[in-house]
């Protein structure tokens, strides 16, 4: 199975790219408290700009920076093995939200619900809230 590469750029190319990249947003790799937060707090710009539009320009910078916070959440996070709501809560403790902050994963009223034990996470709320927090969608269901 051959698969056509596209031309390799030189190193300082790359560099030429990568240097405003870095510049504009802060932050490319995820390796100190103070890392995290500027990751998190552009994470949360994105997604406020992208919404579900996977084919958004910005996606593949919002995929990049949540596998890096990723990272470093699965090195200094552990999340508790408990009901949905549960692992809801502690997230967005975790985080510092508030359910009006989830409002690109559900209504507030459904959020106040979930987490008040009162309904169960919907699939389609659960894989909102798995893209939110870049964890597995099971968390929640």
């Amino acid at each position: 199975m051959t698969q056509l590469l596209k031309v390799v750029p030189e190193p300082q190319a790359i560099l030429r790219a990568w240097m405003p990249f870095k510049s504009a947003v802060g932050v490319t790799s995820v390796r100190t408290d103070a890392d995290y937060l500027q990751a998190r707090a552009t994470i949360d710009v994105l997604l406020d700009e992208i919404r579900a539009d996977e084919d958004h320009p910005l996606a593949d910078v919002l995929d990049y920076l949540a596998e890096q916070v990723k990272r470093y959440e699965d090195a200094h996070f552990t999340i508790p093995e408990a009901e949905p709501r549960v692992v809801l809560s502690f997230l967005m403790e975790q985080h510092g939200l508030k359910q009006e902050d989830l409002a690109d994963c559900g209504p507030q009223s459904r959020i106040s619900d979930i987490l008040n034990g009162k309904r169960p996470i919907s699939k389609d709320i659960a894989k909102k809230l798995a893209r939110r927090f870049n964890v597995h969608a099971d968390l929640f269901l």
